[in-house]
Parts: C-alpha cells; sequence; structure tokens
C-alpha cells in the first residue's frame, strides 16, 4: 500500500523494517522444518545387535539340520578293494558331483527359509539384522559341512577297506568339493531377503517439509497468501493494481 500526494509515490513500509514479501528473508518466529519421522517401533542400536546376535545363532544352528539332510540325500560314491588298493567301483559315475549339487540345493533352499523367517519376524531390522542373517548363514554352511563329514561314512579309507576285506564295496567319506558352496546359503539369502523387504517392507511416511509458520507466512496457494514479488497479480506482470491505476 502507498500514499499519493500527485507527484510523490512512497512505500509505506520504514526502510529499517524488512520487506515481508522478500523470498530470501528468514521465516517468521513460529516457523519449523518437520522433524524427523522415526516411528517408536523402530530398534535402537543396542535392540538391533542383540536381534543381530540371534539370528546370527538360530540361522548357525540351523546347519546342523542342512549337514543332517545333506548326509541323507547325497548320493554315495561306492569304492571296492582288491587287497591291495582301493578304486571306484564305477570310474564314470557322478555320485562326487551329485553329493556337491545336493549342498548347494539344500542350501538355496535353507537360504529362502531363513530369509523368509528373519523378514516376516523382523520387519523393521536394519542392517545388523541382515549382516547377522549373512553370517549365520556362513557358518551354518560351514557346520553343515563339518557334520555331514562327521556322521558321515570313515574317512580313513584304508582302514575302512582292511575292514570290509577283499571286494567288498563300501561307501567314501562324504566331501564337499566345490568349497564356494558355502557360500550359497548367505547369498540366497540376502537376495531373497532384499526382495522381500522391497515388496512388502514398512513404509516410512514422506516428511512434511513445510512447516506451520512458513505456511501462514507464505500462504497456500488459492488460500489468499502473499504473492511473491515479480509474480504475476491480478493485473498480469508488472500491471497495475486489481484495484485500478488510483486503488491503494
Amino acid at each position: 500500500m502507498a500514499w499519493h500526494d500527485g507527484t510523490v509515490t512512497a512505500p509505506l513500509t520504514p526502510p529499517h523494517q524488512p520487506n515481508p514479501h522478500d523470498p530470501w528473508q528468514s521465516p517468521p518466529s513460529g516457523s519449523h522444518l518437520a522433524p524427523a519421522y522415526d516411528s517408536p517401533d523402530d530398534p535402537d542400536t543396542a535392540t538391533e545387535l542383540r536381534q543381530a546376535a540371534v539370528v546370527t545363532v538360530l540361522v548357525a544352528l540351523a546347519g546342523i539340520a542342512l549337514g543332517l539332510l545333506w548326509l541323507w540325500l547325497a548320493p554315495r560314491v561306492p569304492l571296492v578293494s582288491d587287497g591291495s588298493a582301493v578304486f571306484l567301483q564305477n570310474s564314470e559315475g557322478e555320485e562326487a558331483i551329485g553329493a556337491d549339487g545336493t549342498f548347494v540345493l539344500l542350501a538355496a533352499v535353507f537360504g529362502v527359509l531363513s530369509a523368509v523367517a528373519v523378514a516376516w519376524r523382523l520387519r523393521r531390522g536394519g542392517v545388523l539384522v541382515v549382516v547377522g542373517l549373512a553370517l549365520g548363514g556362513v557358518l551354518g554352511s560351514l557346520l553343515a559341512w563339518r557334520v555331514g563329514i562327521w556322521l558321515g561314512p570313515s574317512s580313513d579309507v584304508v582302514a575302512r577297506a582292511r575292514e570290509v576285506g577283499k571286494g567288498v564295496v563300501f561307501d567314501a567319506p562324504l566331501e564337499l568339493h566345490a568349497v564356494v558352496a558355502v557360500l550359497v546359503w548367505p547369498f540366497v539369502a540376502l537376495a531373497v531377503h532384499v526382495l522381500l523387504t522391497a515388496a512388502f517392507g514398512v513404509r516410512e511416511p514422506e516428511p512434511a517439509w513445510v512447516g506451520e509458520g512458513w505456511t501462514s507466512y507464505y500462504g497456500e496457494p488459492g488460500a489468499g497468501g502473499s504473492v511473491p514479488p515479480g509474480s504475476a497479480g491480478p493485473g498480469g506482470p508488472g500491471g497495475p493494481p486489481a484495484g485500478g491505476p488510483g486503488g491503494s
């Protein structure tokens, strides 16, 4: 608003007062940025550490079941002795490869199951829980490998051949030739967990970046708020005020 004497036009705002429509002015005293959203259900660091430790231990102990299943389902490699040496009964057999394949398939299944269990039980689990899942998968695979060897046929082939006698077929010790198979469980678990989190994870609401102070200061579109300088007013850019050339 301005006063007019026919020759001089001056703003009513005193020179020491800031222009209330200056977009670079600091917000009014009542304004504030919206605080970061923090759900009360989100675990703190200590709780997340405990959850990660529990996940690591439980997933690793599941390796015992994997080892037992591997021992039960893996094909046996038949050996035979002629009294002086031990030979494969079937030199073209694929039982050794079948044992590795059985371990890989079982580890993949356990990876899927562990990832589903963790994602369902700890939907708000953070990075530490995921690390615990991966570490538990590695430990579980190593434990399963050792359980299969410990409970499987004896690793002393010579003593076993002497025990059974000449020409008698016996099983070779259970072995895992592809040692990289112990990484199948953690890799599958991580991949499945990421997919489940992306599909069914808890969604955080969008933060309200505009506080009440900003809204009341600048106004909302269509709510009678202030029009920033240089914007198109009722008379268009650079046009006269809505009250006409002589409006105050």
